[in-house]
């Protein structure tokens, strides 16, 4: 079963729109066949494991002893990993694609090592930027004439149009 391995913030609650879209992404993916992986805590993460669940799939938390805590309740399969750099490789390693969800610096992190991995030919997975701050950012770095822009990263504005490209790319 192909892996969607999501990061974004964990601030984000119930009710607010980065918790919908993420929950309406979980849902969307799952019922296109795809698991869904993420760090398995709250917010974007609790959200899209949750969506997942609902719409009848599977899901991987990639925890962190760092960070303690135990996963949300929508994993399935919880991950714990001793340091929080080897969560983030191996949220990727486990990853057929990733979409990107507004968040914070560890978010942006997420972001700029799958993207650099990608521009570098270590990896050749769709990066799906999936909110208005990393789109805004991303348009202004793509400005700066050293940074490589690969045919890999994608914006998409909605959880179906994000569907949509992930099952043009992985053929799904």
């Amino acid at each position: 079963m192909p892996t969607v391995t999501i990061f974004g913030s964990h601030d984000a609650k119930e009710g607010e729109p980065g918790y919908e879209t993420g929950r309406a992404l979980g849902k969307a993916l799952a019922q296109a066949g795809y698991r869904v992986c993420n760090g398995g805590y709250g917010g974007v993460m609790e959200a899209t494991a949750r969506g997942a669940k609902e719409g009848g799939g599977k899901t991987i938390g990639v925890t962190t002893e760092d960070f303690g805590g135990l996963a949300n309740p929508w994993i399935d399969e919880e991950v714990r990993m001793k340091r929080w750099h080897k969560r983030l490789f191996k949220l990727v390693e486990l990853g057929d694609a990733y979409v990107i969800f507004d968040g914070g610096t560890g978010t942006l992190v997420e972001l700029s090592v799958t993207w650099e991995m990608s521009n570098k030919g270590l990896l050749s997975k769709p990066i799906v930027i999936l909110g208005e701050r990393w789109r805004e950012l991303t348009e202004q770095i793509r400005k700066i004439p050293q940074v490589v822009t690969n045919a890999n990263l994608y914006l998409k504005e909605t959880p179906e149009e994000t569907v949509k490209l992930l099952q043009e790319k992985l053929k799904k």
